[in-house]
């Protein structure tokens, strides 16, 4: 059978995914969700049905009842393994209106909600000159503002990568000014007047290319019923966590995590997890040849 899925052509694939992702998420799937979804006939919906149960006749079974295709009892995912990650960034997505609801595989939402975030005013114009000097590679000449002065002042940048701080976008250059490699909010880029080959290579950059690995544990003042609770938050194992994180966003890490400030500096309730390799992770911040301040 492995060679046979392999054989599949990508569209086929896709459409024994979705089956697959019905039947595990909303426990049923039928003719009329494929051609909603796909835009497909009638009898290739019929079609595709029909291989999926050739490939897992015992992963759903036709309710006469209801008149749909239901889960099996012994259901054992074959083409895609279920992520809950993958659900709840398309519940999110459509929530914030980033995907459209046609375009869910979700055939029911749940009710949603999330905790605001403030929109980062990042000029369309401005993202696609930083991205194509990415792809050319160029260093491009914008006008910056940095809360280190008061002024905006114009700079030459040799972007390399785009980095998301789990609040802000950034783009990680070379800064031609100051000789060293940055972080530069896309909404702080106010304009962008010119272009040049770049003479950097993005390979130098270390701490963009190095990474850090924290380990993370329950605090240790909580009860071990509150422990277990925030090890399965984590996903912990043996009562700790590894998270590996690019040096250069190991500062942003950090503040998102609460993990910037001592153990004692919050109640262990508020600050429920703590560093364990802290020492070191202190000491790989501490060698990092420094970003510009974006707070």
């Amino acid at each position: 059978m492995g060679e046979e899925k392999a054989e599949l052509r990508w569209g086929i694939e896709q459409r024994l995914e979705f089956i697959e992702f019905r039947l595990f998420w909303e426990g049923h799937v039928n003719r009329s969700d494929l051609m909603d979804q796909f835009g497909v006939s009638v009898n290739q919906a019929s079609t595709d049905l029909n291989r999926y149960i050739g490939f897992a006749p015992d992963n759903m079974v036709y309710d006469k009842r209801a008149r749909t295709y239901v889960r099996g009892s012994d259901f054992k995912p074959q083409f895609l393994e279920p992520d809950a990650s993958r659900y709840l960034s398309q519940l999110r997505s459509v929530a914030d209106g980033i995907l459209d609801r046609e375009d869910s595989w979700i055939a029911d939402l749940p009710p949603y909600a999330s905790a605001p975030t403030p929109v980062r005013g990042v000029n369309p114009a401005t993202l696609r000159s930083v991205v194509g000097a990415i792809r050319r590679p160029e260093a491009i000449e914008v006008k910056y503002q940095s809360l280190s002065s008061p002024e905006p002042r114009w700079r030459w940048i040799a972007p390399h990568a785009i980095a998301f701080d789990g609040f802000r976008w950034h783009t990680r250059a070379f800064c031609l000014s100051d000789a060293i490699y940055k972080d530069f909010l896309l909404s702080r880029i106010l304009d962008i007047r010119g272009a040049r080959e770049s003479e950097t290579s993005p390979a130098d950059d270390r701490d963009w290319h190095s990474e850090v690995t924290l380990e993370v544990g329950p605090h240790p003042d909580l009860s071990e019923t509150q422990a277990k609770v925030i090890a399965l938050d984590y996903g912990m194992r043996s009562g700790k966590a590894k998270i590996k994180v690019r040096r250069a966003l190991l500062y942003y890490a950090l503040k998102r995590l609460g993990l910037d400030t001592a153990p004692d500096a919050r109640a262990p309730r508020d600050q429920q997890i703590v560093l364990i390799n802290r020492d070191e992770v202190i000491g790989r911040m501490q060698e990092s040849r420094g970003q510009e301040a974006t707070a």
